[in-house]
């Protein structure tokens, strides 16, 4: 009877065993990634530089993949909504986020109320592009170059002032690097976004502002702002006369914002090799530069490392200026 008994368990158990595996065949296997519409994230309003670039990443992944990719606004808070909600959703490569400057880089170290945080909620993917910034200078200020502007600004310490987009962005922090090197005194004074800012300058109620090329180009060719300099290693195609910070002896100064593509952190490093690989794919279109380019933008890209060690370096840098002059918002 024992015997019976053991063989009779042996032949339960190898029927189970062969059930499972039969089951294990006949299930379906997981869909290869892209299986469904990828959503990217813009975290700034409809028809920014950033909406852009996330709709150029979108239309370049479908094309390339035959799913459905699109940009997704998702304003507010400084761009920390939709900044948030890109870092809590799920890290499956079907959420993205285009990232500039500040999300990126600068506001961990500004704002202490953050709910995200880019270091450690984020997987890098590629740099997309940049976009250099201009020093301009209202048409009242008796100045045509740098070597005019230190000077009018050191013999009148109390005369200049520059805008920015608000406490703790680039142009802000750009502001205050260009200050420590060139030596002068300058007062900040906050606006409520770049139009703002631009609408004092061109008022005179402001002298100094550091703006994106892309928004300030017309006003330059236009004549209702004066362009001291581009700061860039290089000059812009967009303002081929206006000529560098650097070439009028501002060694090394170079102030420009960048826009990067991120997902969730969680996200598999196979997928995020993939969507590298397929974001640098797409930024080597021609047709595709050309369009980054006709918006005053420079088209960077790179590897998932290189994004990271370009956000480490970028983060210390910036944290430096903010701990220094304490920066922090309030």
């Amino acid at each position: 009877m024992k015997v019976v008994s053991r063989l009779l368990v042996t032949l339960l158990f190898g029927i189970t065993a062969s059930t499972a595996a039969l089951a294990q065949s006949n299930a379906p296997a997981e869909a290869a990634y892209p299986s469904r519409t990828i959503r990217i994230i813009n975290p700034y309003s409809v028809g920014g530089p950033t909406d852009t670039l996330a709709r150029i990443v979108g239309t370049g992944l479908t094309a390339r993949w035959g799913q459905a990719a699109f940009a997704d606004s998702k304003a507010g808070a400084g761009g920390g909504i939709g900044m948030e909600l890109a870092a809590r959703a799920p890290g499956d490569g079907y959420t993205l986020v285009v990232a500039p400057t500040g999300p990126l880089v600068i506001n961990k170290h500004i704002f202490s109320d953050l709910r995200y945080d880019t270091a450690n909620d984020f997987a890098p993917i590629s740099m997309l592009s940049s976009i250099d910034n201009v020093l301009l200078v209202s048409n009242d200020l008796p100045a045509h170059n740098l070597k005019e502007l230190v000077a009018y600004a050191k013999a009148n310490p109390t005369k200049i002032s520059y805008g920015s987009p608000g406490v703790g962005t680039q142009p802000h922090l750009a502001s205050e690097m260009l200050k420590r090197a060139t030596g002068i005194q300058m007062i900040h004074s906050p606006y409520k976004g770049t139009t703002e800012a631009l609408t004092a300058l061109m008022g005179n109620q402001i002298t100094m502002l550091l703006g994106q090329q892309s928004s300030v180009a017309q006003l330059i060719l236009s004549g209702k702002v004066r362009a001291i300099g581009i700061a860039s290693s290089k000059r812009s195609p967009v303002l081929p006369s206006v000529p560098t910070l650097q070439e009028q002896g501002l060694t090394g100064f170079e102030s420009a914002s960048v826009y990067a593509l991120l997902a969730p952190k969680s996200t598999p490093a196979p997928i995020i090799e993939k969507l590298s690989n397929e974001v640098q794919a797409i930024l080597k279109d021609s047709a595709t530069r050309k369009r980054i380019a006709d918006m005053g933008m420079d088209v960077v890209g790179g590897t998932s490392a290189e994004l990271a060690s370009f956000m480490r370096s970028e983060s210390a840098r910036y944290e430096k200026i903010v701990k220094e002059e304490n920066l922090k918002a309030r």
